[in-house]
């Protein structure tokens, strides 16, 4: 399990007192999900652009 690959990294990271948010690429699809949290409550969603289409972000391998 050492080489194995994560199918999600995470690009952003902001946080506050109370929460916070991330956005997160799925390595295998491209699709951008925002997370956000606060306190013991948190969950995800597919950022979509103004057409309401997925954002895909070009992953290239990790070195």
């Amino acid at each position: 399990m050492a080489n194995k690959k994560r199918r999600f990294i995470r690009t952003v990271q902001e946080s506050g007192w109370a929460g916070g948010a991330e956005v997160w690429v799925d390595r295998e699809t491209g699709v951008n999900y925002l997370y956000l949290y606060g306190g013991n409550a948190g969950g995800p969603t597919v950022l979509v652009d103004r057409e309401g289409k997925p954002i895909i972000t070009t992953v290239f391998d990790e070195e």
